[in-house]
């Protein structure tokens, strides 16, 4: 989603319509979202073809084929990417003992905060439940939002429907919801890997050569981070010393003007007062 908008900014300039965009991208309904998407193309007409060529389906809550429970980014690669910034440059061997222990602490923390819930669904959809119900007791007897057929846990018009019929407002929430399930994903436990000097490698493993990547290294330093998508805005560091971009205090290396370093060293003997004779 983020990256067909970073596109967009870069194909098609003028008027703004972000706010038009996002409001497509999380419409329930297909008539509300028809109505913006006639909105959006009216402001840019070249944009409309360009969203339909993509695929509704690729980036809009109304016309996704599956269930993305409110879910609306799938970045979780260069999530990990971000975390494992120094590791990448370890042997392969000690790259996957990082990720295990990496994923060893993410089970651990998630199962000793799923072991604490005492609810019947998980604390975030205890929480949405909790605010469509407050919304349903001031809201008409009608539905027709498909927020529920999306998200599979009711909502406001749901439970004006649940407290006719006299049903637990639990029964209509999907099993992926509920507290069990939560402490059930991370019940599972990620041993530590023995000294390698005690593994059992098969026979047909130790047979295998293993070829270094038939790739053409390139000269210079290796780039750390990830390059930007286009129309992406970089985030700049700027330094407390010299007042430059692209560093930070602690690397600058720039000299800094002689009448800055007397003013602020005349700041400091301000700041500590006047020295007292014993």
């Amino acid at each position: 989603m983020q990256h067909l908008l970073h596109n967009r900014k870069n194909k098609f300039r003028g008027i703004s319509v972000d706010m038009l965009y996002y409001r497509c991208t999380k419409a329930y309904r297909l008539c509300e979202f028809a109505c913006l998407m006639n909105a959006l193309t009216l402001v840019q007409p070249r944009l409309g073809p360009y969203l339909q060529e993509v695929g509704y389906e690729m980036w809009s809550r109304a016309y996704s084929k599956g269930r993305r429970y409110n879910i609306m980014t799938t970045n979780i690669s260069e999530c990990i990417n971000a975390i494992l910034v120094k590791e990448r440059e370890l042997p392969v061997t000690a790259l996957a003992e990082e990720m295990r222990s990496l994923v060893q602490r993410w089970h651990y923390e998630r199962r000793t905060e799923a072991e604490k819930c005492k609810t019947r669904l998980t604390p975030t959809a205890e929480t949405l439940l909790s605010e469509q119900y407050q919304l349903s007791m001031r809201m008409p007897r009608t539905c027709s939002c498909r927020r529920f057929q999306l998200e599979q846990l009711s909502c406001a018009y749901g439970m004006i429907a649940i407290r006719h019929s006299k049903r637990d407002v639990y029964d209509l929430c999907f099993e992926y919801y509920n507290s069990s399930t939560w402490k059930a994903t991370y019940a599972g436990m990620v041993y530590p890997l023995p000294h390698q000097g005690d593994w059992v490698v098969p026979n047909e493993v130790c047979d295998v050569k293993v070829l270094s990547p038939d790739i053409r290294s390139v000269s210079g330093r290796r780039r750390k981070s990830r390059i930007s998508s286009v129309g992406e805005n970089a985030q700049h560091q700027k330094c407390s010393r010299c007042r430059q971009l692209g560093h930070h205090r602690k690397t600058c290396q720039n000299p800094i003007p002689l009448h800055e370093s007397q003013h602020s060293n005349s700041s400091q003997l301000h700041s500590s007062g006047p020295s007292q004779n014993v």
